[in-house]
């Protein structure tokens, strides 16, 4: 379903059309693990009943990495798509779909490239942080072409973590400049800074599958449970009886989200040393299941249709490729290249 009929359902039975239009992106990398869920999908599940929602899985980002692994990517895709759809996002709410489904965003990356300037690329974080192991071309531009993500579809907000807001600030600037240069067209996106929740793998580190340090969604139980066993906890606290130190182990952090009682019973049987890491464990694993066990239900639904994950993503194409066209049809009528428009 377009946005101009949801609208216009909306404005039948009396209720206003939503007004703002947000756009989120995730990569390919496979079944999503609970940094991801608490990081970004819980939110965007929520941000999909209040704004029009694009949610892309930006595989062209990915190739700036992985630009060998061309053939893992379909299924990639697919876990990610299935997890969306399992964290609970509604197809009939937002459109999930893949990044290189719609061209559009290639073709204002290109318009993009040519309002930046190199120093500007060389100076933002993402780059700074990684120039060492990544030197394409690609990379450099993967900020501007992120830019025209957000833009192709004049989203007016990105939801996203402080750490993210160079790069919005980034598109909110390629979008003046164009605005400036030629014509007001562009939105000008603004960050939706949204709280995440610090959460760490099992050594200590970001929760991240390249650290093989995280909590799939896609675990079973026992392995939930097995991983959570080989979690780094408080070093000072080597037996039960020792005082620890709970807002510095990871396994708290986690017991935060998913344990009621975490503040009450948790942080201060840790801190006396009456709670022991071995059962603090046992209970993280045993709610952790509890909460994800209706994702694991929907996951495994999901993963026996693939036909239909992947006509959700066709679908959902669609539906973005006509706001990216339609973006895209005013852009060029701005910059004055609609050049068979202008010989009529």
């Amino acid at each position: 379903m377009n946005d101009e009929k949801q609208a216009a359902q909306a404005n039948e039975v009396g209720k206003p059309a939503k007004k703002e239009t947000i756009f989120s992106g995730m990569q390919p990398t496979g079944a999503l693990h609970v940094g991801n869920l608490e990081g970004a999908l819980r939110n965007w599940v929520r941000l999909q009943d209040e704004y029009w929602m694009y949610c892309c899985i930006v595989d062209w980002h990915a190739l700036t990495a992985e630009f060998d692994k061309t053939d893992e990517l379909k299924e990639s895709i697919f876990q990610v798509a299935v997890d969306f759809l399992a964290g609970g996002l509604d197809p009939e709410k937002c459109a999930i779909f893949v990044q290189s489904e719609v061209k559009e965003h290639a073709e204002l990356h290109l318009i993009f490239s040519m309002l930046i300037s190199v120093p500007t690329l060389m100076r933002l974080p993402t780059y700074l942080e990684k120039k060492d192991t990544l030197d394409s071309y690609g990379f450099l531009g993967y900020p501007v072409l992120q830019a025209a993500d957000i833009c192709i579809y004049n989203a007016h907000k990105v939801p996203v973590g402080k750490d993210q807001a160079k790069h919005i600030w980034l598109a909110n600037d390629l979008a003046k400049r164009f605005n400036y240069l030629y014509k007001k067209t562009l939105n000008e996106p603004e960050a939706l800074f949204t709280e995440i929740p610090l959460i760490l793998g099992a050594d200590n580190r970001k929760m991240s599958k390249s650290y093989d340090n995280d909590l799939r969604l896609a675990f079973t139980a026992q392995e939930t449970e097995k991983r959570i066993k080989s979690f780094y906890t408080d070093p000072q606290k080597i037996r039960k009886g020792d005082p620890g130190r709970p807002e510095q182990c990871p396994v708290y952090l986690l017991h935060r989200l998913y344990t009621p009682e975490a503040k009450a019973e948790i942080m201060p049987s840790c801190k006396s040393g009456e709670l022991g890491c071995v059962e603090c464990k046992r209970r993280l694993a045993k709610n952790l299941n509890a909460a994800l066990e209706p994702i694991r239900e929907r996951r495994t639904e999901l993963v026996a249709q693939p036909d239909y994950v992947w006509d959700i993503l066709r679908t959902g194409a669609d539906r973005a490729r006509q706001r990216a066209r339609s973006v895209m049809e005013k852009v060029r009528q701005a910059m004055k290249t609609d050049y068979r428009k202008a010989a009529t």
